[in-house]
Formats: C-alpha cells, sequence, structure tokens
C-alpha cells in the first residue's frame, strides 16, 4: 500500500515556545514509512516515550537501538493489516524550505478473546510520537485521522489504544478526535511501584465525521 495524503495542509497558527521551529510548519504530508526513515523515526521514538532525563540517558542509546531494531523487523516483515505512517513537514526559516520528519504512528491487526466469539480482531494504534520541535501544531491530529481514514479503507469502524492515565497532553489530544475509555488495564504490581495506570481508549470511526484540521477531504 502506497498512499499518501498531501491534502492535509494545516491553517491553524503557530504556537509560540521552545517546542516550536522558528519558522513554523506550512503543511504535512502522511506517507507510509520506508526502509531510509527508521533511522530517524528510532530518534523521535526513543526521545519522545524515553526522554534523556537523569539514570535514562545512560541506556537511552541502548533503548533507541532496541526501537531501531524492532521498526526494521516490524516493517521488513510485511504483515497484512500493518501500516506505519510518517508525517512530513515543509518548514520555513532564515535559510528557506526544508522537509524533515515530524512524526510517525502505527496501525496493525490484533485478536483478542471475547464472549461469545472465540477470537475477536481489531484495530489498534500504537507508537504515536511527535518530533519535540512540531509538537502543539497539528501533526499528531493529523497522523490520527490518516489511522481512521485507513481504517475504514481496510473495512473497520473501531479503533483501539493505550495511553498512560498521567500523559494529559496525549489524553487531550485523543479526546479530541472523539477516542473514549473502553477499560482501566488491570496493575499486576499490586500499587506498590505507584506506575501510572493504562487506559484503553476506543473510538467508532464516523465517515461522514472525517475532515482534516484545517480544511475538508473534499
Amino acid at each position: 500500500m502506497d498512499s499518501c495524503f498531501s491534502f492535509l495542509t494545516l491553517h491553524k497558527s503557530v504556537p509560540t515556545g521552545q517546542d516550536t521551529l522558528a519558522g513554523g510548519i506550512s503543511q504535512v504530508t502522511i506517507r507510509d514509512a520506508q526502509f531510509e526513515d527508521i533511522s530517524t523515526l528510532a530518534d523521535i521514538l526513543a526521545d519522545s516515550f524515553h526522554p534523556q532525563k537523569g539514570l535514562i540517558s545512560w541506556v537511552h542509546p541502548l533503548l533507541r537501538l532496541g526501537i531501531y531494531e524492532d521498526l526494521r523487523h516490524r516493517l521488513r516483515s510485511s504483515l497484512p493489516h500493518y501500516l506505519c505512517l510518517v508525517a512530513v513537514t515543509t518548514v520555513s526559516g532564515s535559510a528557506g524550505t526544508s522537509e524533515l520528519l515530524a512524526g510517525t504512528v502505527e496501525l496493525t491487526l490484533r485478536s483478542r478473546y471475547c464472549w461469545p466469539k472465540p477470537n475477536c480482531q481489531h484495530l489498534y494504534l500504537s507508537n504515536l510520537a511527535v518530533r519535540k520541535s512540531c509538537r502543539r501544531q497539528g501533526v499528531g491530529e493529523n497522523l490520527l485521522l490518516a489511522c481512521e481514514q485507513t481504517a475504514l479503507e481496510w473495512g473497520f469502524q473501531d479503533l483501539y489504544l493505550h495511553v498512560l492515565e498521567n500523559n494529559y497532553q496525549a489524553r487531550q489530544l485523543y479526546l479530541k478526535r472523539g477516542y473514549e475509555l473502553h477499560r482501566v488495564e488491570p496493575s499486576y504490581t499490586g500499587g506498590l511501584l505507584r506506575l501510572p495506570k493504562r487506559l484503553l481508549l476506543h473510538k467508532q470511526i464516523n465517515p461522514a465525521g472525517l475532515s482534516s484540521p484545517g480544511q475538508s477531504l473534499s
């Protein structure tokens, strides 16, 4: 599948702050990940899920290497109903315009036991990550929209994802896109480690309600 959602053009104003690019993002294009993207995507994922703070900075290279190898394996496996998308942005600055990878997300088909059927399959969204300098500019929302469009193309109307209860920025994004709490995953540590709970979110996609943050899809 060689999809490209080049119509997803952002018209939002760019917020100020250290997490934004000097010239701002003028356009974002969603496409399938390529093998040459893996190194950059590993950087984005490692920085998003394992920020280099405290002791984590010592093991960060190993964590990044693990992410790199896992992603390379998934891209090589050519599994049915698996897709890794990337957001490519056009950035304007004093030196002119340039392109860079701004974010990524993965979509895959998973199975689970559910009564009365012995096995149910559902689409699961994971590893949504946005480059720090591109956050709060609509990149994550456009990646979610592309996943929802792909789900409909594959014949599915339900999407599931996990988010940590203390990841308030991500939860706000998912709430904005219509995701609702499906269940709170049980903790197997008995609360001893005081780890944040994992929330399973669900969205039933309404084809008529799909539109990009900046413009309609027509």
